[in-house]
């Protein structure tokens, strides 16, 4: 015989219920069944709802009652033909007696937990009766036995233990003469050895259903509920979770203890003795294999970990003192207080030092716990042997789960590094010394990131998601854009990157989607987007609280660089073209470093120097394998590089300038290009990550311009001076030319002192044949003292600047 059991959901609405329907007929083709039913999905919310408003006087609890009464007699009407009027006359009948029991309530103004079981044992009782009166009108060999008549318990109300002797023997002489195809049971209600109505506590249907099974020995418990088994997470939260096909019991116990709903400890004790497996379906997905539970697979040689789960809204309880040390006894009075006052602990750890006990418990018990043992040490507490008790709200317990896990070394050094590289702070751990189940505690806004992090890091094939927001989608952001869309798929396949950009902005709009833009017509959601502050972008960054984020600036805007400290704050990775936090002053710059070793979230700006060119990557890899630089001469401006490439006899240096701002070399201010800052502030930051300490100011500037060009108050007043000192531009073009040299804007650095400057190249130099907007890099060093290490290439433009800050970004996917 087989035993099912329905839940709320599954019994939610009449398309379900026949969906139900459906399956029991299927299962007593072959053989007889059990079916233990939920109350309608929301009515025990309900019910209880409506008992709180009647017991404050609260004229609403009617309001509450007529959409109780509403949701079963729809229902009903939805499955039962019109010609059945005695089945709406019974439900009226029971109804009716709900609506006395809530009219009492609010008489008497009193709603004790023997009469809540009363009234919530009315979900049960109704929805059992609907689902029998739907078999037997489609022809089924079919009964209903009310539970109450079977499962005896004391008469602890709202969460009464069972008596096992007597419940066994009801269920056993019950069942043995019945020939019935289906017999339906109400889950979750009983009755005491007084006879008064209670209830098995929270998941007591399933508990229903595992108790009949049990004392009936049955082939096994089926569990139908709105999912397809138990997932590895919560499939809500972690969109990569997937169903497990097997489990142990006592793997299931770990993963139901530490909050997946699906099971609820309680339903494995009873069956866990006679072996009898346990199957988890979906009613919405019957063909769907679900996750069988059993002994079978305790010792088998599966995975590491199984699952993940967690519990919210807990908070942390630390008792400590001087006066604990050595001192036997505190433990005792400790937990003897909790149990005195009901308070269920959760998670208990206790260092050797014995110095401080540290316990998890229910936010809804914080009052009282904190209230009582704050009494029960009073003494010592005033005699200053231990301090009150400690208290930590807004928490939750996150925990890794898996029988395998004692067999396998580094699977806590694994987890505590995945959760670190995030930023995610640990409260508490507990670990038993089974070794089954790693327990953290973290804070509740910690939680989704928590559980995708782990679940990426033991489930998901080594594959690493980052979550990227882009400020800046003008000619360089927009080309990212469009290589991210085209290499998401490679990514994904080849380096096991899944990379998905979540937020988008520019100076006025912005947009975001936790699940990942699509990039086809990003363009115009970003026209419609919201109104666009740098404040609120990081604001949403940190709302969505995602793992392995990148906040990636493709702007040259002092604003947006002063952000980056608050982002590298929150452990989010900041990739940048942006010069100017590099280029800004020493002590913002360090701080800057510091910020993101110390919280762990890379600072790449490799598109500093050289757009796409390996050379802030080339100097660090010389550093940190010991060598020293004692020079640098380059051609860092691929900007400056175009326009003296293209400038001659022939032209008008207005002209180039202006093409070569139209073509993306430059600045859209090119007289950040024309007046050297720019160059210096490369200069400046290879100068700093060759170990030299220095400020923009300490930089010697040889200008090429006039007094007027730098005098310029604005972008077309600059180009106007240009018309106007064109005699200037062809006296320096005109030196060169008699020298046969060209022109390039070199930066030195050099014992400490760095310069930036026009210079005529002669022939035969490195730099000479440099030709439209290539950069070039010399690296002297002690390793490379006469022939330099030379980097060369293409040092502007969108494209490349776009694949500099792809290459960062995929740097921090491969960290």
């Amino acid at each position: 015989m087989n035993v099912l059991k329905f839940g709320g959901t599954s019994v939610g609405s009449s398309e379900n219920i026949n969906q139900v329907i459906n399956i029991l007929e299927n299962y007593a083709k072959t053989e007889p069944l059990i079916c233990v039913v939920s109350a309608v999905g929301g009515i025990t919310n309900k019910l209880l709802k409506s008992g709180e408003l009647a017991q404050n006087k609260d004229e609403r609890y009617i309001t509450v009652f007529k959409e109780i009464r509403e949701a079963h007699l729809n229902i009903l009407s939805e499955l039962i033909s019109d010609q059945n009027s005695t089945a709406k006359e019974y439900l009226e009948t029971k109804l009716q007696a709900l609506k006395s029991l809530l009219d009492g309530i609010y008489l008497i103004n009193e709603l004790s937990p023997k009469t809540t079981d009363k009234l919530v044992s009315f979900g049960e009782l109704l929805s059992s009766y609907i689902i029998t009166e739907v078999l037997k009108e489609r022809g089924n060999n079919v009964i209903r036995k009310n539970s109450q008549e079977l499962i005896i318990t004391d008469s602890n109300f709202t969460k009464a233990e069972v008596n096992f002797d007597i419940t066994n023997a009801n269920i056993q002489s019950y069942f043995s003469d019945k020939n019935q195809s289906i017999t339906i049971l109400p889950g979750f209600i009983s009755k005491s050895e007084n006879g008064e109505q209670t209830t098995l506590g929270r998941g007591g249907s399933d508990f229903t259903a595992a108790i009949v099974a049990a004392a009936l020995k049955a082939t096994r418990l089926e569990i139908w509920t709105d999912v397809s088994g138990m997932y590895t997470a919560n499939p809500k939260l972690v969109k990569q979770a997937y169903p497990i096909k097997n489990l142990s019991y006592q793997e299931a116990m770990e993963l139901s203890h530490f909050g997946a709903k699906v099971l609820y400890p309680p339903t494995v004790q009873p069956v866990l003795d006679y072996n009898i497996p346990i199957h988890i379906k979906n009613t919405l997905e019957p063909e769907a294999s679900g996750t069988v539970i059993s002994n079978e697979y305790t010792n088998a040689k599966t995975t590491v970990a199984r699952g993940i789960s967690h519990i919210d809204n807990i908070s942390l309880l630390t008792l400590q003192g001087n006066g604990m040390v050595g001192i036997p006894g505190f433990s005792k009075r400790l937990f003897e207080t909790l149990a005195i006052e009901k308070v269920n602990v959760i998670l208990i750890t206790q260092a050797s030092s014995e110095h401080s006990i540290c316990f998890g418990i229910s936010e809804d018990d914080i009052v009282k716990a904190e209230k009582a043992i704050n009494l029960a040490f009073a003494n010592e507490i005033a005699l200053h042997k231990i301090d009150p008790i400690l208290v930590e709200k807004n928490l939750a317990i996150v925990a890794l789960v898996g029988d395998n896990m004692k067999n396998h070394q580094g699977v806590s050094g694994k987890l505590f590094s995945a959760l670190g590289k995030n930023n995610i702070n640990i409260r508490a751990i507990a670990q038993g010394a089974s070794e089954k189940n790693i327990s953290t505690v973290i804070s509740q806004n910690d939680v989704k990131k928590a559980l995708n992090t782990i679940h990426e890091r033991f489930f998901e094939d080594q594959n690493k998601q980052l979550n990227v927001f882009i400020t800046g989608v003008g000619n360089v952001g927009e080309r990212l854009v469009e290589q991210i869309k085209q290499q998401r798929k490679f990514l994904k396949e080849q380096l096991k990157i899944n990379l998905r950009v979540i937020g988008l902005s520019d100076s006025r709009k912005m947009i975001f989607d936790d699940s990942g833009l699509s990039l086809k017509n990003w363009k115009e959601r970003l026209e419609n987007g919201e109104q666009a502050t740098l404040q609120d972008f990081l604001e949403r960054v940190k709302t969505f609280n995602l793992r392995n984020s990148i906040f990636v600036d493709v702007t040259a805007n002092e604003s947006v660089a002063n952000m980056y400290e608050a982002y590298l704050r929150e452990s989010i990775a900041v990739v940048a073209c942006n010069k100017i936090a590099c280029s800004s002053n020493l002590e913002n710059y360090q701080n800057l470093k510091y910020l993101s070793r110390k919280y762990n979230a890379p600072f790449l700006y490799e598109t500093n120097v050289g757009a796409g060119l390996p050379v802030i990557d080339t100097l660090n890899n010389l550093i940190a394998s010991g060598d020293r630089v004692t020079s640098i001469q380059a051609v860092l401006s691929g900007s400056l590089n175009f326009v003296f490439n293209n400038f001659n006899d022939q032209t008008k240096f207005h002209d180039v300038v202006k093409q070569a701002q139209a073509e993306g070399y430059t600045e859209p201010d090119p007289r950040i290009d024309l007046s050297g800052v720019d160059v210096a502030r490369k200069i400046l930051i290879l100068a700093r990550e060759s170990g030299t300490d220095m400020n923009l100011e300490d930089i010697q500037n040889n200008s090429f311009l006039t007094k007027a060009n730098l005098d310029s108050d604005s972008v077309h007043n600059f180009y106007q001076t240009l018309i106007d000192d064109e005699d200037h531009f062809q006296k320096l073009y005109a030196s060169a030319k008699s020298k046969n040299c060209q022109f390039k804007y070199v930066a030195e650095f050099n014992n400490g002192q760095a310069q930036v400057g026009l210079k005529e190249i002669p022939v035969g130099h490195p730099f000479y044949n440099l030709e439209g907007k290539d950069n070039i890099v010399m690296f002297y060093t002690q390793r490379y003292p006469e022939q330099p290490m030379i980097i060369k290439g293409a040092g502007a433009g969108a494209d490349v600047t776009a694949s500099g800050l792809f290459s960062d970004i995929i740097r921090i996917g491969n960290n």
